[in-house]
């Protein structure tokens, strides 16, 4: 008798155990983050360019974000892209690296800092959207901004997956239209979404913190947001995201 008793009362630990459990996996719902690398002067990144606002524009209320770095090593091919940031270039060339792709191109998708995809190709590029959704997030972020003239005082709460990771923080313009006078887009007016202008890098030592991020001159709350993401430094995957 003492042991059914023994045996049952196990059985309740671990059904409560694994309840707890499938709890905590179940409040990290899956999501997309999608780091596009582009630029005005290549002429096959238009087509990625307004694929991936219209997935911004079809997520907009679910876990899938977009982020569109402009590459600099377009600059001089006879159009300097006005978004263009060198240390994108160098994202990318990071990206390479965790992934063992290389030469780096452009359109290119990466999506959770896990997979990569030719930007326009919209079957291959959905079908990735799918799969990273349907895996939990190994970090809970929370994150809360409070803007005072042209900064953003950011705080910050973590859930897991703190050892090797860091915290980076983009400041987005939602849109914009270029008119582009030469190299192989000229005389093209490109729509551009999503556009990372501000990209900062914050190493985590404790699960909650405060950070200071500049804002653009041209910066307000209709027409940009913030996003924030836990990248693992080893591996270059994402582990959690969220927007402010």
């Amino acid at each position: 008798m003492k042991e059914i008793k023994k045996i049952t009362a196990l059985l309740v630990l671990f059904l409560l155990t694994g309840n707890s459990i499938f709890s905590q996996n179940a409040d990290k719902k899956g999501f997309a983050l999608l780091e596009l690398y582009t630029s005005e002067g290549c002429s096959s990144c238009p087509p990625a360019d307004e694929l991936l606002g219209k997935i911004q524009n079809e997520y907009h209320d679910k876990n899938v974000y977009v982020l569109a770095y402009h590459v600099d090593y377009w600059d001089k091919q006879g159009w300097k892209d006005i978004f263009s940031n060198a240390n994108y270039t160098q994202r990318q060339y990071d990206y390479a690296q965790f992934l063992g792709k290389e030469p780096i191109y452009t359109p290119q998708v990466i999506i959770n800092g896990k997979a990569d995809y030719i930007g326009s190709q919209e079957t291959s590029l959905r079908n990735g959207i799918k799969s990273a959704l349907s895996k939990p997030a190994v970090a809970d972020l929370s994150l809360d901004g409070k803007q005072q003239n042209d900064k953003l005082t950011l705080n910050y709460s973590i859930n897991g997956a703190l050892k090797n990771s860091r915290l980076l923080v983009a400041v987005v313009q939602k849109s914009a239209k270029s008119n582009v006078k030469r190299g192989e887009n000229a005389h093209r007016v490109l729509s551009h979404f999503q556009i990372v202008q501000r990209l900062q890098s914050i190493d985590l030592k404790t699960s909650k913190g405060s950070t200071t991020i500049a804002l653009p001159k041209n910066y307000n709350t209709e027409d940009f947001e913030v996003v924030g993401f836990v990248q693992d430094s080893r591996t270059g995957a994402i582990l959690g995201v969220n927007r402010v």
